[in-house]
């Protein structure tokens, strides 16, 4: 049975909530209408701020339910990721220890890297990353012990964490789900924020590389205080309450281009 325009907009919005992640393809069928039906109810959803379009489908842009797949993540705002990735790679100096997380965004800052010539020491839980600068002359990689994750390929657990306590590192580059005002950073993962917690406290530098939509989201594991970053590069808006809070901590915080412009507003893009 059919039902009315906003009826089903208000039935997608609970389904979002509900499963976090829902495709095109399944609402369509779902609602017994095409997927240009669903992608317009999609964006006026998002024009409301309820919901999120990716590759394929939509996702919540609040909850603590389940992490999103990593192909995904890679595929969604990949040209804001790659701007970040870049700026978090200018932040990074010559022959530099570094800890590289797990994820989609720092993945983008792992091909970043590549051709720089840096000379970098990368310590890393994640396969993908190691993989990426594995090659690259006069670095070394080393590739933290513990459990795959599927699908992540990442690595986790005490075995993970007893790697990097070995080090003592500059710099840890940090992927998350979530960057609130009050709650702090948060991700979705138990084992994968208890690697992130370590890898915090085993360097002098932590940055926190994260794209507009994880501002003002709250997931399920909390990971840090703002107080505890050093760095934030984003491509979020300068006047994010998120942001706001983070510089109120002593945060530094980076904007790319995406909601400003870095050569018109220099001061605005770098507060």
């Amino acid at each position: 049975m059919s039902v009315d325009a906003k009826t089903r907009r208000d039935r997608i919005s609970e389904r979002v909530r509900t499963d976090f992640e829902v495709g095109y393809a399944e609402l369509a069928a779902e609602f017994d209408v095409s997927e240009m039906t669903i992608r317009r109810d999609v964006e006026a959803l998002e024009a409301l701020g309820v919901v999120r379009r990716v590759v394929g489908g939509v996702i919540a842009l609040t909850g603590k339910r389940t992490e999103p797949s990593f192909a995904t993540r890679v595929a969604d705002a990949a040209e804001q990721k790659r701007h970040i990735a870049d700026a978090v790679a200018d932040l990074i100096g010559p022959e530099e220890t570094l800890i590289l997380d797990s994820g989609s965004t720092a993945l983008a800052v792992a091909q970043s890297l590549r051709g720089r010539g840096l000379g970098l020491t990368v310590v890393t839980p994640s396969v993908l990353a190691a993989v990426e600068l594995v090659d690259e002359p006069d670095t070394k990689v080393v590739l933290a012990g513990g459990e795959l994750r599927p699908g992540e390929l990442s690595l986790i657990g005490p075995a993970t964490e007893d790697t990097l306590t070995q080090y003592n590192c500059d710099t840890f580059v940090m992927g998350v789900a979530g960057i609130d005002v009050e709650r702090g950073i948060s991700d979705y993962h138990q084992a994968e924020s208890r690697v992130k917690r370590v890898a915090s406290s085993r360097a002098d530098r932590v940055i926190v590389a994260a794209d507009t939509s994880k501002l003002g989201r709250v997931t399920f594991v909390s990971i840090a205080a703002l107080t505890d970053i050093d760095v934030i590069v984003t491509d979020g808006p300068v006047d994010h309450p998120a942001l706001v809070a983070a510089r109120n901590a002593g945060v530094e915080v980076i904007c790319v281009a995406g909601h400003e412009d870095p050569a018109s507003d220099p001061e605005a893009a770098r507060a």
